[in-house]
């Protein structure tokens, strides 16, 4: 099998030859060591800037073939994460949560009238550049593999940044109507780039992936009262939208997120990720009798602990056991995709060995 029929397979609940892999997409630092490990030229992994930082702020074709010699079967692409994709006429980000001021502040820290949020200026898609996107899409299809992608979604944490986190979680209570309205503009600007790759090269999307971390180590970062209310109508809003193109849904929630999974369920998630392996309640054998009638699952493979500090054989050891507890409903991969730096290469093959022996 192909990495694409592969997916495809796991994906429809359908024989596959072997479990699933996904290296994940690691950060700048991180990959740029695996393009050397592996013999990959990039000229920018000597001047990017960030090649430390935590998030991935670079995206090549570099990406592709580290995939391909790792054996991963598929690829992801969120191009409102992607440098560069955005082209505002005066150079101005996405979402610009202070304002233009600078600092720490969200813009909406101090609002309480809702006629305020029409007044910030909000993401226009048609500064939206899906080229690259394509462009690597149509690399990573011609080498088989699977392909996840939509915007990436992650209304709740842009929220968390126009507000400020404290306040949002605040103005939940004290001026719900206010949050509300700013979500809505969040996921209507989303909504809007969705629909245009769908329609553009949505044939060549396997899965459409987006991603909200509600969960700490040990619960919830909202009630569920706030997150049936807040969170849930949007997550549903996207998840619908999908399914009108006839795509599978993986959603990526970070932490102990358990008691909201039913709800998840509910929206229309087909493939839930990252699988944290050591946050409360997110054992495999407990998501497994749970939910495993309903879900396929994605990731699972410690990144706290064991593929930063363990040996190779610990890590073998671990990602088979985990391919016997998940069983053909599963697809190996780091229980957080933006693998940091610290974890060696070794733990990275290990775990692919043993995902696809």
């Amino acid at each position: 099998m192909t990495g694409r029929e592969r997916t495809q397979a796991i994906l429809n609940r359908k024989p596959a030859d072997r479990t699933g892999f996904w290296l994940g997409n690691p950060s700048d630092g991180a990959k740029f060591a695996y393009y050397k490990h592996l013999g990959i030229p990039c000229a920018a992994a000597d001047t990017w800037a960030s090649a430390e930082g935590h998030y991935t702020t670079y995206s090549g074709t570099e990406d592709i073939e580290m995939g391909k010699l790792l054996s991963s079967d598929l690829m992801w692409f969120a191009p409102d994460l992607e440098n560069g994709n955005y082209k505002h006429p005066e150079g101005k980000p996405i979402f610009d949560t202070s304002g233009g001021l600078g600092g720490t502040s969200g813009v909406f820290t101090e609002t309480e009238d809702v006629a305020e949020v029409d007044n910030y200026e909000w993401p226009n898609p048609d500064y939206m550049d899906f080229t690259h996107t394509e462009m690597l899409i149509e690399r990573a299809s011609a080498e088989n593999m699977a392909i996840f992608c939509s915007s990436w979604g992650h209304f709740f944490h842009v929220a968390c940044d126009l507000f400020g986190m404290e306040d949002y979680f605040m103005k939940m209570l004290t001026d719900p109507q206010v949050v509300e309205a700013v979500t809505e503009r969040i996921v209507d600007f989303q909504f809007e780039c969705n629909k245009r790759m769908y329609e553009a090269f949505g044939d060549k999307i396997d899965c459409v992936f987006f991603g909200n971390d509600i969960g700490t180590q040990v619960g919830t970062l909202v009630g569920m009262d706030q997150f049936k209310q807040f969170l849930y109508p949007y997550m549903k809003k996207l998840t619908e939208q999908a399914k009108k193109y006839n795509k599978k849904v993986a959603l990526h929630s970070c932490g102990a997120i358990a008691p909201l999974i039913p709800l998840m369920i509910d929206a229309g998630i087909d493939v839930l990720h990252p699988l944290q392996a050591l946050a409360t309640g997110m054992e495999p054998e407990v998501l497994v009798r749970e939910y495993g009638k309903d879900l396929i699952f994605m990731g699972g493979v410690d990144t706290q602990n064991l593929l930063p500090f363990g040996t190779p054989q610990q890590v073998r050891a671990e990602t088979h056991r985990l391919r016997d507890i998940f069983g053909p409903g599963f697809i190996a991969s780091p229980s957080h995709e933006a693998i940091l730096p610290n974890v060696p290469i070794e733990n990275m093959l290990a775990m692919r060995d043993a995902a696809i022996d």
